[in-house]
């Protein structure tokens, strides 16, 4: 499976931003598609899953209320919308495949800044 994340940008604190990832490949519409972000010098933190139908979703306990992620399963496409933006939201952004905790393939990456 391929993943190609776009959508990220330079944006101010308090405004928001959408993320898509397309996914392409054999059984994409099987499994989840979750988000990933990668703040300088720190790990790779969870953000947020979708299960294979779109119906389940999962959220890290810092963005919930404010991120909501979504899927169009006729493009095998998921978003993540974010609201109410911090600095500390800034990172690179990944989107991965797979199950809940057990993802299968990365995309590249994109970079969301946040400015105060």
């Amino acid at each position: 499976v391929q993943l190609q994340a776009s959508g990220g940008g330079l944006v101010q604190s308090g405004g928001s931003l959408t993320l898509s990832c397309a996914a392409s490949g054999r059984f994409v519409s099987r499994y989840g598609m979750g988000w990933f972000r990668q703040a300088t010098g720190k790990e790779r933190e969870f953000v947020a899953h979708v299960n294979w139908s779109g119906g389940t979703t999962y959220y890290a306990d810092s963005v919930k209320g404010r991120f909501t992620i979504s899927r169009d399963t006729s493009k095998n496409t998921v978003n993540l919308q974010m609201n109410s933006l911090k600095p500390e939201d800034t990172a690179i952004y990944y989107c991965a495949f797979g199950s809940y905790g057990n993802y299968k393939s990365w995309g590249q990456g994109t970079l969301v800044t946040v400015s105060s």
